[in-house]
């Protein structure tokens, strides 16, 4: 499967990946968005998370509460990889399905995909460019903490689930750097814009 005008968006958690993700919305690009198509299927796929994990993971209305689902699986590794048999194949179908009718276009969109090398995003997407926002741990950790009101144990965890910002730096073809404001990251994401045109 080789898609002409797909770019991977890929980062870390608390890299700023989301806040990319909208800034190319501003300047009309489409995104795919992996982290949503994943919650719609959470909500499609809640009898089966109910056999594996137990009425545990839901909150008082009977939904899926996903701090719950989210203190399990970064904390029980089988966990993790029981809801990723679950729902990865079926992310890769839909954005699959998304991105085929986006290749009629014949314009450039991006596969947010914040799993993308630990995926084997490369060879199941066939993209030609990688973009990766970066920045380095000891912010992502900071940024996690504050956003999702954790513990550092409990943000060094989620950041332990995904594989090493830098090593995912090696293996991407642009990076955008996010370690200052917006107004430093606006400008990383025009300069890489620019190389498009």
């Amino acid at each position: 499967m080789s898609l002409q005008y797909a770019i991977a968006l890929t980062g870390g958690i608390g890299s700023g990946k989301s806040t990319v993700s909208s800034m190319l919305a501003l300047y009309g690009y489409t995104t795919i968005d992996a982290d949503k198509i994943a919650h719609t299927l959470l909500e499609a796929n809640q009898a089966a998370l109910i056999e594996h994990f137990s009425t545990a993971i839901l909150d008082t209305d009977g939904k899926i509460d996903r701090k719950k689902l989210g203190k399990l699986i970064f904390t029980d590794t089988n966990a993790r990889k029981k809801l990723e048999g679950l729902l990865h194949p079926q992310i890769h179908q839909k954005i699959l399905s998304c991105a085929k009718e986006l290749e009629g276009h014949q314009k450039y969109y991006f596969l947010d995909i914040p799993l993308f090398f630990e995926t084997g995003g490369r060879e199941r997407y066939g993209v030609k460019k990688v973009v990766l926002v970066y920045a380095p741990y000891e912010i992502q950790c900071m940024r996690i903490m504050a956003r999702d009101t954790l513990s550092k144990e409990e943000a060094s965890q989620r950041l332990a689930a995904q594989m090493d910002i830098e090593h995912k730096k090696l293996q991407s073809d642009y990076i955008l750097i996010n370690s200052q404001d917006l107004k430093a990251l606006q400008k990383e994401v025009e300069k890489f814009l620019h190389t498009l045109s």
